[in-house]
């Protein structure tokens, strides 16, 4: 049912920082395009950041570009948020996901949406408390 193990988490104060990982199993990652999103309750979930699945190519949402970077290791099968500068606003649950990057037995290699309806692999999430 789940395709990721997620971990990083916690509270910690505006102005502070945290390092997001997510652990793939049971696909091929490095033949998948990963993002991270992240939902508050009462919400849409909001898309963050993309990475190409050879990280040749990488995406930011407005609220967060400067701040977040993303980043990956294939060889790990592992994938990365490192957040600084961190406010109240950025609370939420944070997920990352997958979709692999073959359409019609052809590869994409530049596919990196930031569309929740464009993955179909997802974690459990993880908490992120930005509060003093």
């Amino acid at each position: 049912q789940l395709h990721f193990v997620e971990s990083g988490g916690g509270l910690v104060q505006p102005g502070g920082s945290l390092r997001l990982s997510c652990a793939g199993a049971d696909f091929t990652f490095d033949e998948n395009a990963i993002a991270w999103f992240r939902q508050a309750p009462g919400k849409e979930r909001e898309g963050l950041s993309c990475i190409t699945s050879s990280s040749d190519r990488t995406v930011y949402a407005d609220s967060v570009k400067g701040r977040f970077i993303i980043s990956r290791d294939n060889a790990k099968n592992t994938a990365y948020l490192q957040m600084n500068s961190l406010k109240p606003e950025d609370t939420a649950i944070y997920y990352c996901a997958a979709v692999d990057i073959h359409f019609r037995g052809q590869a994409i290699r530049a596919l990196c949406p930031l569309r929740s309806e464009a993955y179909d692999k997802w974690g459990q999430g993880t908490q992120v408390t930005v509060s003093s």
